[in-house]
């Protein structure tokens, strides 16, 4: 094993490597551009539907309700299907849904094609890291898996930098900008530039080799490898391959059972732990919150959406410090070190915001040095994210399942990740309305500090480990 891993590293071809992961990395960037445009539109959509705060939560976090049945699902058909078929038809529907988003007319309207691209989001969040992982070489699979967050925060910072833009053409996100259309409404329809062209790539790119070899095609698969290293490496690694997947039948959800046991894979808890910790320390609050949370602690509609660029670009840079980090440091300390970090900086915020609000719930006067900390509180956390959590939990999900149940594990730790987004997100105005900003971020830290826990005590290392190698460890 440890000669078919220096072959790999010694032969491949690894610019086809790289190509093939940035085209599955752009499921990333949809993901992370679908997930950031509704920041900068929660108000002007409030106006527009005339919601009130239950309702405005349930628009925004409507999406999440389609991230985790496409996140379910996509695992098992992906297995059925192949990863390619499954990430084409995300590209489709994030075009759709994009398109739908700018015309709803009426809250209903704009749930459903919502909840449509949160189908596409859950299923790329699934499929992406997981192609990434299933063709590229052990010693560098972390990185490249790391592209997928990369590309999230890219599409992230890309809708933040959009919605300023056009929101500051306009006057306001609610202002008319272009054919008599409101600002908000172009802020969706500018996601259907880089969703046609993933749809376009997809066409360029094979299937993954698992897929083929586990669907009982060992020749396509061999011809897939060894585009991607040679021939004699290529033929080793489907023997290898082959060792680690079920060949008599098709992968099914029951996979994750232990066929001794009659219980759950340990791994699989350790995924689902790990997908909900990611969560509940609150990322997605800011990401999609941020310019309501920033109005709230005193600036004004545009200082707020300049803000969350600020916050994007600070999300991007460290992003590239974990792909430096990943295969030197490792996995797990990088976990641990992020739980910790996150939680000292929310812990932080949570302090500034009870010490500036004027009550428990009516809101905060901020300015002069608490606003400034508060600011760097904020984005100092979003770097312990963008470093260790961010990347680190995807590159996890796509290489720590065994082989013969990674679609089925994969599909209930997406389901996990994503319902336990949509709790919080679906939650925090009615926290913001209710107890305040800052003992909602004092129990965001707490998790913090339960997710540092969790990984000392459940969490294995992976780095350097082929996913056959990972596989036969837990056999």
């Amino acid at each position: 094993m440890d000669n078919l891993k220096n072959d790999t590293a010694r032969e491949g071809n690894l610019p086809r490597v790289i190509f093939l992961s940035v085209v599955a990395a752009l499921g990333g960037f949809l993901f992370g551009f679908d997930s950031g445009v509704i920041n900068g539109t929660v108000n002007s959509l409030q106006e527009a539907f005339d919601s009130d705060a239950v309702g405005t939560g349930f628009n925004v976090a409507s999406m999440l309700l389609g991230c985790a049945a496409g996140a379910f699902f996509a695992g098992t058909l992906a297995d059925k299907f192949g990863r390619k078929h499954l990430l084409i038809a995300a590209a489709a529907a994030f075009i759709f849904s994009a398109w739908g988003s700018g015309i709803a007319g009426s809250s209903a309207q704009f749930v459903f094609f919502r909840v449509l691209g949160g189908l596409a989001v859950g299923a790329a969040s699934i499929l992406s890291p997981a192609y990434i992982g299933e063709i590229a070489p052990a010693n560098i699979r972390g990185r490249l898996i790391s592209l997928q967050q990369l590309a999230i925060v890219l599409g992230l910072f890309l809708a933040f930098f959009s919605n300023y833009n056009l929101a500051t053409i306009a006057g306001s996100a609610s202002a008319e900008l272009w054919w008599g259309f409101s600002a908000w409404r172009w802020m969706f329809w500018m996601e259907i530039i880089p969703a046609s062209l993933f749809f376009i790539c997809l066409m360029f790119i094979p299937e993954s080799p698992r897929y083929l070899v586990a669907a009982n095609k060992a020749d396509k698969a061999a011809s897939v490898l060894a585009s991607l290293t040679n021939w004699e490496t290529a033929k080793k690694q489907v023997e290898e391959i082959r060792k680690t997947v079920f060949r008599e039948r098709k992968p099914r959800l029951s996979d994750i059972i232990n066929n001794k046991t009659k219980n759950v894979h340990p791994i699989v808890w350790v995924g689902i732990g790990l997908a909900a910790l990611q969560q509940f320390t609150g990322i997605n609050v800011v990401f999609y919150y941020g310019s309501v949370l920033w109005q709230a602690a005193g600036f004004t509609e545009a200082d707020a959406l300049l803000t969350n660029v600020i916050s994007g670009g600070v999300n991007i840079a460290f992003t590239f410090l974990a792909i430096y980090l990943v295969e030197r440091v490792g996995r797990k300390p990088l976990l641990m070190i992020g739980a910790l970090g996150q939680a000292v900086m929310l812990g932080l915020l949570a302090l500034i915001f009870a010490l500036g609000a004027e009550d428990a719930v009516h809101g905060i006067e901020m300015g002069g040095t608490s606003g400034i900390l508060a600011l760097l509180a904020a984005n100092l956390y979003i770097a312990f994210f963008a470093f260790t959590w961010g990347p680190i939990m995807w590159v996890m999900l796509g290489e720590m399942f065994s082989n013969k149940f990674r679609g089925a594990a994969l599909a209930v730790a997406g389901l996990t990740q994503w319902g336990s987004n949509f709790l919080i997100t679906i939650t925090f105005p009615i926290l913001l309305a209710s107890i305040g900003l800052g003992i909602s971020y004092g129990i965001y830290a707490a998790f913090g500090i339960i997710a540092y826990v969790f990984v000392r005590r459940f969490v294995t290392e992976t780095k350097g480990k082929t996913l056959e190698e990972i596989s036969m460890d837990q056999e």
